[in-house]
């Protein structure tokens, strides 16, 4: 039994570091700046937001993917994208965003 914390403990721990630039054990919420477009001026005119989330590290379900997100919001040329990471307890909950701006 002590094994089996043992390893589930350290299984929590290290896919932590996984989600985001910075993570809390306990609780974090982080965004962080993604890619944006260098080589024309595409106007942020619409925005989208899509998701994908983790319970325990046992299951996981949504697509946080840029390409799905701007398709599903009319977005045809992207101009930036960034995202946002959440972490509850050793990753008992995780949610990872994805925010698609363009045209």
């Amino acid at each position: 039994m002590k094994k089996l914390a043992i390893t589930f403990i350290t299984i929590f721990i290290l896919t932590n570091c996984a989600t985001a630039p910075v993570n809390g054990i306990l609780y974090s919420k982080v965004t962080f700046p993604g890619e944006f477009n260098h080589t024309n001026d595409v106007k942020n005119q619409k925005s989208g937001k899509s998701c994908s989330h983790a319970a325990l590290g046992l299951v996981s379900w949504g697509n946080a993917s840029a390409g799905s997100t701007a398709k599903k919001n009319g977005i045809l040329k992207i101009s930036t994208i960034d995202h946002e990471s959440m972490n509850i307890l050793f990753g008992i909950y995780r949610r990872y965003c994805t925010f698609v701006y363009g045209e």
